[in-house]
């Protein structure tokens, strides 16, 4: 029997003093059993820098014809493409061609630097593409099956904090 994935419920509220979004979410969010609690909270990360009113999360991991998160317009065209990692060019070069804005969120700065440098000069032809580098260690530890997370973010570092545990993260932009 195949393990089922985890249903976490998160209720956000952000204030982005950067781009001027100040709202509230409830979001009941899927984690693969596969996927890490590190990896989980990368993808709470994304959509809250994303937030929109539009912005959803997708079938997610393994699905080669959608990314993790993405926002569409009223007339079904792909606006946000947001995935996350290493991906290869092909996968890149099909978000481009397909969205109106791609992201990539990388977030093993290792890994990321080293898959990065590989795949830049293949890259750069594409004008809708930004990868982001996303520093934050320690954040899984917020992660719980229901959680209610508070988000500031001023002068591009976020401040994620429940009632018990605070983080800062950073991002850096690769492109």
């Amino acid at each position: 029997m195949a393990i089922s994935s985890t249903i976490n419920k998160v209720s956000l509220s952000i204030a982005n003093m950067d781009t001027h979004y100040y709202q509230s979410h409830e979001l009941t969010v899927a984690q693969h059993p596969s996927e890490n609690d590190f990896r989980f909270m990368v993808r709470l990360i994304a959509f809250i820098l994303n937030a929109d009113e539009q912005l959803t999360f997708t079938k997610g991991m393994n699905n080669d014809d959608q990314p993790e998160l993405w926002q569409k317009s009223l007339s079904d065209e792909i606006e946000l493409w947001i995935d996350f990692g290493q991906l290869d060019e092909k996968r890149i070069r099909k978000a481009c061609g397909r969205a109106k804005q791609v992201i990539i969120y990388t977030y093993h700065e290792g890994k990321a630097s080293v898959w990065w440098q590989q795949q830049k000069e293949k890259c750069q032809r594409f004008n809708n593409l930004s990868v982001i580098q996303i520093n934050a260690d320690g954040i899984d530890s917020l992660l719980q099956r229901s959680m209610q997370l508070q988000c500031n973010i001023q002068d591009d570092v976020m401040y994620l904090s429940d009632d018990n545990d605070s983080h800062s993260i950073t991002f850096t932009k690769m492109n």
